[in-house]
């Protein structure tokens, strides 16, 4: 027997905030004006190796976008049983299409066909970007059991807070400095989704482990400890790659070690590399902050941009278990 959704009978309010939540939040990326970059690409603002950089690190969130929206959540919703869930997993997974979709919106108006045919080039033959892509979709194509769920769900807490962040880090870092701000607008937009997509799943991910024994949730956990650390690893030679000619290495690291502690929050674990906020660089650590804001290098409308006038700002509060 198929069953119909309900959304007047709820057995968890949860999922009715996550989903209101989802909805404020939507956005369309044609509708900023990325034009407005254009002005500062086509100058000497910024060196060559700059735009390189700039270019490959948004031709790698694509990569993680498309493997979310085609394979994570919709794998994760086929295998959610609450109706309710899997409706907010299904809306996320059309908003990490949006993700993915955005980043063309900049290429279009910043590089050249000929250029963005390398740029995807690129990230199909990038070692650690594969690597990456292919340790979190096995988790999302191997969902067999409860426990497979569970570690599904901790995979896309890994991707959605953690290996996103080396690759925010660089638009954020030149929004702050006041150039390509409107590009560095729909990384914002984007945080602001990751910030919701990551609690939903870190959430449901705690309440999974509620069913099992002490000394199984241990296990467990310590398995997703050992696949943060097999990911930062990856993610410490994709920095050192794209950064370290910049100089900027170990601002991108503490930023990504950071994230790595925010998803294992996400999870209800503790903090491993135990970075406060304050050690991160300035500039970028203001893209974390997800309440509705203009900041003074934004002279634009900023994160808070939104469609519905019916908004409000996120705290952590919103989403405890």
């Amino acid at each position: 027997m198929k069953k119909a959704v309900n959304w007047n009978d709820l057995d968890d309010q949860l999922y009715k905030e996550f989903w209101d939540q989802n909805v404020r939040q939507f956005w369309v990326d044609e509708e900023i004006p990325v034009s407005e970059d254009k002005i500062t690409w086509d100058s000497d603002e910024l060196s060559p190796k700059q735009k390189d950089t700039y270019e490959k690190i948004l031709a790698g969130l694509t990569l993680l976008d498309t493997v979310q929206g085609g394979d994570g959540m919709p794998n994760i919703a086929m295998k959610t049983e609450n109706l309710h869930a899997k409706a907010v997993f299904t809306f996320q997974s059309m908003m990490e299409q949006m993700h993915a979709k955005s980043y063309s919106t900049i290429f279009s108006t910043l590089s050249t066909s000929t250029r963005i045919d390398e740029l995807f080039d690129w990230v199909h033959e990038n070692e650690f970007m594969q690597k990456k892509a292919d340790i979190i979709t096995k988790y999302y194509e191997n969902i067999n059991d409860e426990e497979d769920y569970y570690f599904s769900l901790a995979a896309s807490v890994m991707l959605e807070t953690f290996l996103f962040y080396s690759g925010f880090f660089y638009p954020l870092y030149w929004a702050g400095q006041g150039k390509l701000i409107r590009s560095a607008e729909i990384i914002n937009l984007i945080i602001r989704d990751e910030e919701v997509h990551g609690k939903f799943s870190g959430i449901l991910a705690q309440k999974e482990l509620e069913k099992y024994s002490d000394e199984q949730k241990e296990e467990m956990q310590s398995r997703v400890l050992s696949l943060m650390e097999e990911l930062y690893v990856l993610e410490q030679e994709y920095t050192n790659e794209l950064y370290s000619e910049l100089g900027l290495y170990d601002e991108v690291i503490k930023y990504v070690q950071y994230n790595a502690d925010r998803a294992l929050e996400n999870l209800g674990m503790n903090s491993f590399f135990n970075i406060k906020e304050n050690e991160v660089n300035a500039l970028v650590i203001n893209g974390i902050n997800t309440t509705t804001k203009n900041h003074d290098f934004f002279s634009t409308k900023g994160n808070g941009y939104i469609k519905s006038t019916n908004v409000e700002a996120i705290d952590d509060s919103v989403f405890d278990v």
